[in-house]
């Protein structure tokens, strides 16, 4: 199976209630909001979603219950990435058995491990596997940047494409020349701001954590972008680069722009701004500076 991913695919957030269970109403308000904006798939289970402060039962009662509520209206993603080789399997035969697309794997984290290592890995990860798979490369949460040759042999083994949220702009450009003459191999790019650099040299679209709250502003951004149109994409990018100096930069914490985006979609309505421990949302102060920023951007028509 080939599945075309391609355009703006959300890393969905995982609505969690008071008592860290999942909730299922906010659930469904947040995957019509990100449909009605126009995503072109959804990840589930990615580091936005904070997957791995996650028990596997939330886990598979997230993936269950968000496939019914999509029902095929687009591709379903979802990381399986785990220290555990047998969670990933099992994570990943509970995809499938869900009705998911395809299972998104990243190096195990804790242990660093070589590029070696992750091949063999790779090797035995992937005959194992019921779904398609992309590669994931996170470096600040893995410890390792996967190499161009891990990447082509990952490729090699069947990878739908890579995710790359390593933020350098360099290794994604490499990736793209890599693969220039492999259109089949979706780039896809993590850090959103560089959607229209990675589609103007050949890239494939962007997981953006943003398009949690303000999915049309990216499904417009990459449509600009795919079609030249040079002053939509100033237009938007300005947006884009505020949207990170506002919402992305609340408080100190290395874990604020995942806080920043739970919170804003609680003060928009969408869904509560729980989090799975050890992290935790905003006290009120910062929560008032993203209700001020969120308000600044609406009054602006994004949304």
């Amino acid at each position: 199976m080939q599945l075309n991913l391609r355009g703006i695919i959300p890393p969905m957030v995982t609505p969690l209630t008071a008592d860290k269970n999942l909730d299922q109403q906010s659930l469904k308000g947040l995957i019509e909001h990100l449909l009605s904006g126009g995503v072109h798939g959804i990840f589930l289970l990615g580091s936005n979603g904070e997957a791995p402060s996650l028990t596997y039962a939330l886990r598979k009662e997230l993936v269950t219950e968000a496939c019914q509520i999509i029902n095929g209206r687009v591709p379903v993603l979802v990381g399986i990435t785990d220290t555990s080789f047998e969670g990933s399997i099992e994570m990943a035969e509970h995809a499938k058995a869900s009705g998911a697309d395809a299972v998104v794997i990243a190096p195990p984290y804790y242990f660093p491990i070589s590029d070696g290592e992750m091949e063999a890995y790779l090797e035995d990860l992937v005959p194992k596997l019921p779904l398609p798979f992309l590669l994931y490369n996170m470096p600040s949460c893995t410890k390792m940047n996967l190499s161009m040759n891990t990447v082509e042999k990952a490729k090699n083994m069947g990878a739908l494409g890579i995710k790359d949220s390593s933020g350098n702009l360099e290794y994604l450009y490499d990736l793209i020349e890599t693969f220039q003459d492999s259109p089949e191999f979706a780039i896809i790019v993590g850090t959103e701001g560089f959607l229209p650099q990675a589609i103007e040299r050949g890239g494939h679209g962007a997981v953006a954590g943003g398009a949690n709250f303000f999915p049309r502003m990216f499904v417009d951004l990459y449509d600009a972008s795919v079609t030249k149109d040079e002053n939509k994409i100033v237009e938007i990018r300005e947006k884009v680069t505020h949207l990170y100096d506002t919402i992305y930069n609340v408080g100190k914490d290395f874990s604020r722009i995942t806080k920043g985006i739970k919170c804003a979609l609680s003060i928009m309505g969408i869904c509560d701004d729980y989090m799975a421990l050890p992290l935790r949302r905003f006290d009120a102060g910062d929560r008032e500076r993203i209700k001020t920023y969120i308000e600044i951007f609406e009054k602006q028509g994004i949304r």
